[in-house]
């Protein structure tokens, strides 16, 4: 139960607004000093005794603003459920929680639910094997009458032949999967020097062949938590010994090994020589946006300037890039997006910085974290580019000359931190509606964050975008014990409607999400201003032989939907299932009459 101020005690209120607003009042009584104190003699600093930064692109994003990171927060007094019966009252603002610990309220569950839900949602198989229990990438590809899924995660790589969904096979995999007590070493590795990341596969008529395209990026996790104490792992990143940037194979055939490497790329376009170990910049972020023709979109950082992030363990704020890709054998550089805001010793862009309400938070991720979402191909006549850039907000962009990318129009959104604001864009109904979806994603678990919302965003005046609604809250079952999600444990919240790539056009009315633990919702949004749910499979969480606990709370983190067979693949943290729907269509065994991708 909540409790209320005088409950709780007013020296624990005391503390608790002590820590919120002492850097607001510490800053007030600072200004109102002399500033001829130099910063190394001023008794009066808001923050702990300087940290010696290494770095000079973090010390200056450090010296920009005072730390106003979001305190911790006490279960039951801060959030959790409602007295009232009204639900779960979610957080204000929170720190992030790099390490996923527990923040347990009174009212949630004290175990793992076993049981599952279902509306207008079926499962046609469950496969237990486990890529990874945190993130993964897909792409679908048909040969000579067979179709092979390729999920992918950083130095992980398996190949599945799904031609039977209900009896799909694992094939090969590259890297280590996991077992009940983590990574379980695989014999079988990648090349020396080579990642997979996200990736894409289109028809090259250049080639005549089909294309992959894999981004290499460095990792946003698992190297150093703070990058204000961390001088070691802020080192590693900057000299990461991997190529940042892309590489482009040809596929003579559905298995790596018939694959031929045939171009490498880094996103640090002002030295295109330069080994692995000695690019700046990000590489290409999660999957490119490529039809397969001339022009491909992705999401990076160039140069190390670009560090005004608040997130604790990145250093990059990421814009877009432009590439011609007439010769898949030979990308060219055109062009470079950047917004407002994200280059650190560029006296308008600090400025800019300044102004957003999430500076100094030091937990807010600022800039892209995929590429550009486009509805309509340039090759097509596409003009346009949706833009979703983190704590930056929502940018509406000019393609029709890809080599002079230019912003039309930008929309700000209040913050909501901890967890990732602004991270996807759904067109699948833009050229029928005028109306896009963004969302950002939860980080921590049990609801340790302000709710994201899937937001109806109305793009019929393409200078002037507007919200104009949100995707309703998943309500749990009326036969489930608890009456909201967050009482279920672990991540809630959205994640993203699949990847570009997915197998035929999005079915015109629906779109389905990924939500965490409440897996698969799939959402009627025939009008757009009037979202409904209409289905969802919620599946049970891992049992103790499957996976550690430590990565039970992120449940269903995925989704790659194959619309011209009308199967949904959902990937867990304990396996991945095949789901149909009623109201996609009967699912489809074999390979569809067009194979995918379209030789076009």
């Amino acid at each position: 139960m909540m409790k209320s101020t005088a409950e709780f005690g007013i020296a624990s209120w005391i503390e608790r607004f002590t820590r919120t607003f002492g850097a607001l009042i510490c800053i007030a009584a600072t200004v109102m000093l002399t500033t001829a104190v130099s910063a190394a003699e001023d008794e009066h600093s808001c923050e702990p005794e300087k940290t010696d930064i290494q770095d000079p692109y973090v010390n200056a994003w450090h010296d920009l603003v005072y730390d106003q990171k979001p305190p911790d927060l006490v279960a039951g007094v801060d959030y959790g459920m409602d007295p009232t019966g009204s639900g779960f009252v979610h957080p204000k603002a929170t720190p992030l929680d790099e390490d996923e610990a527990p923040r347990p309220f009174p009212g949630q569950l004290d175990y793992w639910e076993q049981k599952s839900y279902a509306k207008n949602m079926d499962v046609l198989a469950f496969y237990s094997h486990i890529t990874t229990p945190f993130q993964s990438w897909q792409a679908i590809a048909d040969f000579d009458g067979r179709r092979y899924m390729y999920v992918s995660y950083r130095f992980n790589l398996a190949v599945w032949d799904i031609t039977d969904p209900r009896n799909a096979k694992l094939i090969t995999e590259y890297g280590n999967y996991w077992g009940s007590k983590g990574p379980v070493t695989n014999e079988q590795q990648l090349e020396p020097g080579q990642t997979m990341g996200g990736i894409i596969i289109r028809w090259s008529p250049a080639l005549k062949k089909l294309v992959l395209v894999q981004s290499g990026e460095y990792p946003r996790f698992g190297v150093f938590e703070d990058k204000l104490h961390e001088p070691e792992g802020v080192d590693q990143i900057r000299n990461w010994k991997y190529n940042k940037g892309f590489t482009v194979y040809a596929m003579n055939g559905p298995l790596p090994s018939q694959w031929d490497l045939i171009a490498t790329r880094t996103t640090d376009f002002m030295h295109p020589d330069v080994p692995a170990g000695e690019q700046r910049g990000t590489g290409a972020l999660d999957t490119v946006s490529w039809y397969g023709g001339r022009y491909m979109f992705l999401s990076a950082a160039p140069d190390d300037s670009y560090a005004l992030t608040e997130y604790p363990n990145y250093l990059h704020s990421p814009g877009y890039q432009s590439w011609d890709m007439s010769d898949p054998a030979n990308p060219q550089f055109l062009d470079q997006l950047v917004v407002p805001g994200q280059i650190v010793g560029d006296p308008e862009h600090e400025a800019a910085y300044l102004m957003n309400p999430r500076a100094g938070n030091r937990t807010s991720w600022m800039g892209s974290r995929m590429p550009l979402f486009i509805p309509t191909p340039v090759e097509k006549g596409g003009k346009i580019g949706f833009a979703a850039m983190g704590g930056l907000g929502f940018y509406v962009v000019d393609i029709s000359d890809p080599a002079k990318m230019k912003v039309i129009s930008h929309l700000a959104f209040p913050p909501k931190v901890a967890g990732t604001e602004a991270d996807n864009i759904d067109v699948s109904q833009y050229n029928r509606t005028g109306y896009v979806f963004m969302n950002g994603y939860p980080m921590n678990n049990d609801c340790y964050e302000p709710y994201k919302d899937v937001f109806v965003i109305d793009v019929r005046d393409l200078e002037h975008p507007s919200v104009a609604t949100t995707f309703p809250r998943p309500i749990p079952p009326a036969d489930a014990p608890y009456v909201d999600y967050c009482q279920r444990r672990g991540s809630f919240g959205p994640k993203r409607p699949g990847y570009m790539g997915q197998p035929g056009e999005s079915r015109e009315g629906y779109i389905p999400y990924a939500f965490y633990n409440a897996g698969i919702q799939l959402f009627d949004v025939h009008d757009p201003v009037h979202p409904q749910i209409a289905g969802y499979y919620v599946p049970r969480f891992p049992k103790p032989d499957e996976v550690p606990e430590f990565v039970n709370g992120n449940l269903a983190y995925g989704l790659f939907a194959e619309y011209d067979r009308n199967v949904i693949w959902m990937f867990t943290n304990h396996g991945m299932y095949a789901l149909g729907s009623p109201l996609l269509g009967e699912p489809v065994n074999g390979v569809p009459e067009h194979p995918w991708p379209p030789k076009e």
